[in-house]
């Protein structure tokens, strides 16, 4: 039974999702949590992109212990010089760097001939050694690489010394035969490759990622790269959570397993979901919210008779179990500590106090309080950007027969009350508009979604909103019983993004 180890990319490819900016806190939060789920690497993003991006790589090199923390760098010396800046700390730490190798990319992008593209990368990996003993190099575009010239470039950068060589298959474009028939001829036609680690990156333009993956496995590659949920460039990556499935209902046929802890895959999609604002489709493989439901009447007679008729994944497994309703407004403040610890948060005393009084609010609000609005409640504070707008007051007026009108106040950042008011073309239309009159900020709104967290009248509302500003795009979220209080907060946070990371930043697609 081989072990096949993880490499988590979501919050480097995953983060590359047309909406989707998480702040430096988000990050860490995910990478915390996929240290728990039992990742072997997670790539933190991409040091030389910006300052911001070098911070957020920077911070989880210093927080996670048991995960190896991976830099991306194009194969430039100055990226990897950054790189090192940011993982210098980490317990353990790889560089990532990458080159495109197919036809397409050295005519178009590079402008390269095949020899200038071998003595880059091999420049690259031997620059990258001066720092780090586990270097990765990946050849961008490897799918529609000649395979002649993969395996030269391979066993260049193996002789340079890069100790794991990724294959990616960067646009989806490859079918599972011939992907596996890539590390085929790699493992037969390169010299000292039984020394190094073998590893694939599937996108899913075509729908095969996860396919693609399985493939690679079955043809002998070691390390599986993807993202939770399977969010990416475009239609997104191979999702982990699939392939680690895969792998642990079919032992008998793959003959391979992963060290994830399986029973962390809910909440590890939860959080990643939340924070991206991307949902998971309700038909989703393993984590959507119909992946264990019957509906059918002769279904339900089967799984009733005997479960294994209609389902080969038992919902425990990867972390999903009813929700347990045991604190209320009478708990105490070391109950909901232990929760918190048991839903997996470490928060300082600070936010366990905000946390707290929080809590205690939404208990006078809602009657029953599961685990899922607490996890919404404590994740809706998870910045770390200067509030430059703090929401302080939102009034409504509104009839059928009326213009809906919002007043709205708000603290700045040195403490000033700014109020403003204005109508729209509904309550959350006007509640935006005064927003943008007391803030001073021309926004565009390209994306506003509503889900309810948990279910009854009084449940939890969830609000996410998408803003962009000339080239520069970012999300906010906002949870209140009141949908409309969310639709402001969620608004706001926004905003203040906004305001903190105005700035240039590089972007890589891999």
């Amino acid at each position: 039974m081989r072990t096949i180890e993880i490499f988590d990319t979501t919050l480097r490819d995953g983060e590359q999702s047309p909406g989707v900016n998480l702040s430096s806190k988000e990050k860490l939060e995910i990478a915390l949590q996929l240290e728990r789920l039992g990742v072997n690497r997670i790539e933190a993003g991409f040091a030389a992109a910006s300052p911001g991006d070098l911070q957020s790589v920077r911070e989880i090199a210093k927080r996670v212990k048991n995960s190896t923390i991976v830099s991306l760098s194009r194969a430039r010396l100055l990226d990897i010089d950054k790189a090192w800046e940011a993982l210098r700390d980490a317990e353990s730490a790889c560089l990532h760097t990458f080159l495109a190798t197919s036809p397409i990319h050295r005519k178009y992008k590079l402008n390269m001939t095949k020899e200038q593209v071998i003595e880059n990368a091999v420049a690259a990996v031997k620059h990258g050694k001066k720092y780090f003993d586990m270097v990765e190099f990946s050849c961008e575009d490897g799918s529609r690489t000649e395979i002649p010239f993969l395996i030269e470039v391979v066993q260049a950068v193996v002789d340079a010394g890069a100790r794991i060589i990724n294959i990616p298959d960067t646009v989806g474009y490859t079918t599972p035969a011939e992907y596996a028939n890539i590390f085929t001829q790699l493992l037969n036609n390169v010299r000292g490759i039984e020394n190094v680690k073998l590893s694939c990156h599937c996108h899913d333009d075509l729908g095969m990622a996860v396919a693609n993956t399985l493939a690679a496995i079955q043809a002998g590659v070691t390390q599986v790269e993807g993202t939770i949920n399977g969010i990416g460039e475009r239609a997104g990556n191979a999702a982990l959570e699939e392939v680690a499935l895969a792998l642990d209902t079919r032992k008998d046929f793959y003959q391979a397993t992963t060290n994830l802890k399986l029973e962390e895959i809910a909440r590890t999609s939860k959080l990643v979901s939340r924070l991206t604002g991307m949902f998971v489709p309700g038909n989703k493989a393993v984590v959507g919210a119909n992946a264990f439901a019957h509906q059918s009447g002769i279904h339900q007679d089967g799984v009733l008779k005997e479960v294994t008729t209609y389902e080969i994944i038992r919902p425990e497994r990867v972390g999903f179990k009813s929700n347990r309703l045991v604190l209320g407004k009478l708990s105490g403040r070391h109950a909901f500590k232990d929760k918190l610890i048991e839903l997996g948060y470490q928060l300082s005393q600070e936010e366990l106090d905000d946390a707290f009084a929080r809590f205690k609010d939404l208990c006078d609000r809602k009657k029953d309080v599961s685990d899922e609005d607490i996890v919404a409640l404590v994740d809706a504070k998870l910045v770390d950007v200067p509030e430059a707008y703090t929401l302080e007051n939102v009034q409504l007026s509104y009839g059928n027969n009326s213009i809906p009108t919002a007043s709205v106040r708000v603290r700045t950042l040195n403490g000033e009350v700014l109020e403003e008011a204005a109508c729209g073309n509904g309550s959350v239309d006007s509640i935006y508009k005064a927003i943008d009159r007391v803030t001073n900020e021309e926004v565009v709104l390209e994306d506003y979604k509503i889900v309810s967290v948990t279910h009854g009248k009084d449940a939890l509302g969830e609000v996410y909103v998408r803003l962009s500003q000339g080239d520069y795009t970012v999300q906010g979220r906002g949870v209140s019983t009141d949908v409309l209080e969310a639709s402001a907060k969620a608004y706001l946070r926004a905003l203040n993004k906004l305001v903190a990371r105005r700035g240039d930043a590089v972007e890589v697609v891999m």
